[in-house]
């Protein structure tokens, strides 16, 4: 039974792919999403049917084969300033779903080329107080509207975009370190060298997929702008099984989290959501709803390798957890 819920799931999901990243009558690149479809004649339907919530609240039923079939093209690096037009892009967070699952953080790895100790999606393990439960918190890079890091770099490596992204440019960024050292969030690595197994050229560089990534330089998460072109959720979105992270368009004004969409503006409302570091003024674009009715205990998180459960040594609960199993072994 189980399984036969997770195929369902996928099947959900890959149909929400095709669809592209919004379920609403526009397309990622701002066209309509009637001039992505051909003429009635032209159609070729697989008869599948795909739901679409258009921006006034409607429901229509379109075919799902002539749905955002977007061109595949290379982003050259002065393209990949200018952004997707019309976009705003934000990440919600639920803390409640979260169990530390890590697809988001090796799904992440996998697509960018990382090795296994560099992760662009960390997933702490946060205490706000003693008195407090701990609860597991995914953090990407924030992508702020008002970004320390833009500001500081003397090369113009990192820039944001009018979509919201901040990206860095590899052939401008010269390693000084400025914008690691300026950005609250700790989202940004230095790149010391990759193993020989991912030294790819084969592809263009493009700050819009950090691959290949250039040793001497720095790299974080990039909110997975050559999907967004494609209408694909970015690769933490996607791969979470649990649908903790939603991903929309502020200017439309939805999220989804590949099996539901609701309103960005209502889910934050409702459901009390909130921004890491709000009192430091960055403006960042990731928000978080806090971790109440969670539906996971925090040690479903504790099933890792023993070098990530190290991580958290300083949470009491990891040290009972610990000294639990060593009792039993």
């Amino acid at each position: 039974m189980e399984n036969d819920m997770t195929n369902k799931k996928d099947n959900n999901r890959r149909k929400f792919l095709k669809l592209g990243l919004m379920s609403s009558v526009t397309a990622v690149t701002g066209a309509s999403l009637l001039a992505n479809l051909a003429s009635e004649e032209e159609l070729k339907s697989s008869g599948e049917k795909i739901r679409l919530l258009t921006p006034d609240g409607k429901v229509v039923e379109v075919d799902a084969d002539n749905i955002n079939n977007y061109p595949e093209a290379h982003i050259t690096p002065a393209e990949s300033r200018k952004g997707i037009p019309n976009r705003s892009f934000v990440m919600v967070i639920d803390l409640a779903k979260c169990k530390n699952a890590r697809n988001c953080v090796e799904s992440c790895q996998k697509a960018h080329k990382l090795d296994h100790h560099e992760e662009f999606m960390k997933v702490q393990l946060i205490q706000d107080n003693e008195e407090g439960s701990p609860y597991w918190f995914p953090k990407p890079c924030f992508h702020c509207d008002e970004p320390p890091c833009v500001t500081v770099c003397p090369t113009g490596a990192t820039f944001k975009r009018d979509d919201g992204i901040v990206l860095i440019d590899n052939d401008r960024c010269i390693g000084c370190k400025f914008c690691i050292t300026s950005c609250p969030y700790s989202a940004r690595q230095f790149n010391w060298g990759h193993k020989a197994k991912y030294d790819d050229t084969s592809q263009p560089y493009s700050p819009e997929t950090s691959v290949p990534a250039a040793e001497g330089t720095v790299m974080k998460c990039d909110f997975c702008p050559d999907l967004l072109r494609e209408g694909k959720l970015p690769h933490c979105a996607k791969a979470c099984p649990m649908g903790v992270i939603y991903f929309g368009d502020k200017n439309e004004d939805i999220v989804t989290n590949g099996e539901e969409t609701v309103r960005f503006s209502e889910l934050i409302k409702d459901r009390a959501g909130y921004r890491h570091l709000e009192h430091l003024g960055t403006k960042p674009n990731v928000y978080y709803l806090p971790a109440v009715n969670r539906q996971f205990p925090l040690e479903r998180g504790f099933d890792v390798e023993e070098e990530i459960l190290e991580r958290y040594k300083d949470v009491p609960e990891v040290q009972e957890f610990k000294n639990q199993n060593k009792t039993e072994l």
